[in-house]
């Protein structure tokens, strides 16, 4: 070694004239010269070999710095190595390069949290995730419900596992602050020793070397805890990573709450709709009664047009058909709908007067904040040797069609304003007589003005209707509304249509056993 300036001198301190090279400089950059030079270093002398050419440039560490070593022949043969200290510029590299890693990472764990919303696939990816990318294994804690813990876990092994503890979750420090959405206490805090074993996944080898716990914040509550967890075989998690699984937890637990949230909304929505869906109806008392209804959207299952066959208590006495049409579709029609049917429901008592009934409805309707009026058709139907007798009213409402033995089809005469537009209503009864293969189909104008045929522009209209009725002379209620609804569809083929709603009374041929409700026990009537 021929010389240094100062800063080699400060950096080297060994590094005197005539000292060996690999003696008092690191080894990458003893390797380096050798392999320049294409000798072993050793003592050199004027002219004992040839000169080097020019040298890549090196990396290696001195001390905790890093550097970059250039190598320059000079005139006589010799190399001078000039040092560049690049520590900063490779720290700001890794940072950015880990940084652009984590934006990534974070990128692909929204989509896959969000690409469902079902509560356990949700939990399930996020333990999933973390166990792959921030920790050897990771604990999903949702909120408790009393003493009961439901745990989601992950081990190193990648198997996701669902369990339910019955533990007190302060046995861990910082995960009831957790779940109550309180920041999260550093790692250091939390002596590993303290991770009960309800907290550990099974393959989990070796002891808990590190652990975070973090909440998984959600809309207005929390969404759970966040645990992760390290062997004592790897380092410690550092502050960085503290802070980079808080953003994850974020993250996920937003994900996870709005699973919930749709959960616990699509289980308000199911209860609300069975209390909406129109009824399944049965023979009530030798009468045969059916019904179909057809949304208009086909992503909905309620709507505008209704019905509901309200049993009577006993043989003998009448049993009250509604059938109705909310102005409108949809969900704002649909509740206007079941406030109808819960209305006429209380008014049970008064169903002997229809006039009264209609009336008392109006009033309710007309006394409510919805602007929407109705049209609504009743029948009291009751049989009596062998003969079904109805009183049919109309309030604004298509009459009913009866349909004869021989394939006759008629027009009740009833007729009457609608419901829930003017203080004054009044209507008309009529009265009908089934006998034994007649039937009365009481139906909506989503039937009638379903538009639709060769152009697409048709109505499928009342002689339509009349003509297919017809051709049912003779056959069961339920043959009759399922004959209607298809004919129906077919002529609107894909096209749009509104709610479609039918109920047919019918006078059986012969005796059969009776339900009420099709649930008590029957018996056979005549």
């Amino acid at each position: 070694m021929i010389g240094t300036n100062a800063a080699a001198a400060v950096l080297f301190p060994d590094a005197t004239a005539g000292a060996w090279l690999r003696d008092v400089v690191p080894a990458w950059i003893a390797d380096a010269h050798a392999r320049l030079r294409g000798v072993v270093p050793g003592p050199r002398t004027p002219g004992s070999g040839p000169g080097p050419g020019p040298g890549p440039i090196v990396h290696g560490t001195v001390g905790d710095r890093t550097f970059e070593a250039h190598p320059t022949p000079t005139g006589d043969g010799d190399v001078m190595w000039w040092l560049l200290d690049d520590t900063d510029r490779r720290l700001a590299e890794d940072a950015l390069r880990t940084e652009r890693e984590r934006a990534a990472f974070l990128a692909g764990a929204s989509s896959a949290l969000l690409s469902s919303l079902n509560l356990e696939r949700c939990m399930e990816v996020t333990a999933e995730l973390a166990a792959q990318h921030l920790a050897d294994a990771a604990v999903i804690v949702a909120p408790p419900r009393g003493r009961k813990v439901r745990l989601t876990f992950c081990g190193p092994d990648g198997e996701v596992v669902h369990r339910t503890v019955q533990d007190d979750v302060r046995q861990l420090p910082g995960l009831a602050e957790a779940l109550r959405g309180f920041p999260p206490v550093p790692s250091r805090w939390i002596d590993p020793a303290a991770v009960p074993a309800w907290a550990v996944p099974e393959g989990f080898t070796g002891p808990v070397g590190s652990a975070v716990v973090t909440p998984l914040p959600g809309h207005g509550v929390p969404a759970g805890a966040l645990i992760l967890l390290r062997s004592g075989r790897h380092t410690a998690f550092t502050e960085s990573e503290e802070i980079f699984a808080r953003l994850f937890a974020s993250r996920a637990g937003a994900a996870m709450s709005a699973a919930r949230m749709y959960a616990e909304q699509a289980a308000i929505t199911a209860t609300l709709m069975r209390e909406l869906l129109p009824p399944r109806l049965h023979a009530v008392h030798g009468v045969e009664f059916a019904g179909r209804y057809r949304p208009a959207g086909m992503a909905e299952r309620v709507g505008g047009d209704f019905y509901d066959v309200h049993p009577a208590a006993e043989e003998g006495q009448e049993t009250l058909v509604v059938l109705g049409d909310v102005c409108g579709k949809g969900l704002e029609a649909a509740v206007l709908t079941g406030k109808i049917r819960n209305t006429v429901q209380a008014l049970l008592p008064l169903a002997e007067d229809h006039q009264r009934l209609l009336g008392l409805l109006n009033g309710a309707l007309m006394n409510s904040h919805h602007t929407r009026f109705a049209t609504l058709a009743m029948a009291s139907v009751v049989r009596r040797a062998g003969v079904v007798r109805l009183r049919v009213t109309s309030a604004g409402h298509p009459a009913p069609l009866i349909v004869r033995a021989d394939g006759t089809v008629e027009q009740a005469r009833t007729r009457g304003t609608l419901i829930g537009a003017f203080w004054d209503v009044s209507s008309t009864t009529a009265e009908v007589e089934l006998a034994p293969g007649e039937t009365c189909l009481f139906f909506t104008d989503g039937i009638t003005e379903a538009r639709g045929g060769p152009l697409g522009d048709e109505y499928f209209g009342l002689p339509r209707l009349e003509s297919a009725l017809a051709r049912c002379a003779g056959m069961p209620a339920e043959a009759v509304v399922e004959h209607v609804q298809m004919l129906a569809a077919q002529w609107v083929g894909r096209g749009g249509h509104d709610d479609m709603a039918t109920v047919a009374v019918t006078a059986p041929h012969h005796a059969h056993l009776s339900a009420v409700n099709g649930h008590t026990r029957g018996r056979y009537t005549g």
